[in-house]
């Protein structure tokens, strides 16, 4: 099917390129204008795919011709592509898990090992481990606040043992009882921060399935997170300690 295009505007007098369009069906833009050629120019582009091309367009033309509104439809990511914002963030990741069991966790053979009473096996080469030990050998932060109930979920002391796993592929672990992110006023929510200006707020359905996630960019709700994540991280304490507190409570 044929796109249905409305040309908004070209900041060139002769009304020749670069120009705008927008597709009156989609919301999408279609930009034309010179092509990026310079070598060290293009060395420097983050996020750019094989099939893309980059074009040079003048400031004023996107503030004049390019769209005013945000779109009002929430942004989903399926499950797939969710996981690729994994491999794709360069300097930070970070999680607030808020739930209290991922069905994800208990389909793996070291969550049964962990219902047995046993120690787990980790896979220190498995796809995780893959794709997160070198981002944090770069350099990158890597990091997690999981929020637990009293007492806690089998579930979620099967993270509090999983955090071993975690910290050994240099991720900073924290933990926080669920009063005190009440108390904190913490959101009801499990998202992930990447590289402090995407947030992916995670979705679940009812049996704890993750089934995709929002894809959030706009800078003042990123913003809101950000401080979210702040706050979640100054008063969580080690996972280490928090081991402790718990063993306590057992007694």
């Amino acid at each position: 099917m044929a796109r249905r295009l409305r040309f908004n505007g070209t900041g060139s007098g002769g009304g020749s390129c670069p120009a705008i369009h927008e597709d009156l069906d989609t919301g999408e833009v279609i930009v034309h204008g010179p092509r990026l050629t310079d070598p060290e120019a293009l060395a420097q582009l983050q996020h750019i795919d094989e099939d893309e091309i980059p074009i040079v367009m003048p400031r004023n033309t996107l503030i004049d011709f390019g769209p005013k509104d945000r779109d009002t439809e929430p942004r989903l990511l399926d499950p797939a592509t969710f996981a690729r914002l994994f491999d794709n963030f360069q300097h930070s990741a970070w999680h607030l898990e808020m739930r209290r069991r991922y069905t994800v966790d208990e389909q793996t053979h070291t969550y049964a090992q962990f219902a047995r009473g046993e120690t787990p096996t980790w896979d220190m080469e498995g796809p995780w481990a893959r794709t997160i030990r070198p981002k944090t050998q770069d350099g990158a932060d890597v990091g997690r606040v999981r929020i637990v109930d009293n007492p806690p979920s089998e579930g979620q002391r099967y993270l509090l043992a999983h955090a071993e796993y975690n910290d050994a592929l240099g991720e900073e672990v924290r933990n926080m009882w669920r009063e005190d992110a009440k108390r904190v006023n913490l959101p009801n929510e499990d998202f992930w921060i990447f590289d402090s200006h995407i947030v992916a707020l995670c979705i679940f359905d009812d049996d704890d399935n993750l089934t995709g996630a929002e894809l959030i960019s706009e800078p003042a709700r990123v913003n809101q997170y950000s401080r979210l994540r702040d706050v979640a991280r100054h008063y969580a304490v080690s996972y280490k300690g928090f081991a402790a507190q718990v063993a306590a409570k057992g007694d």
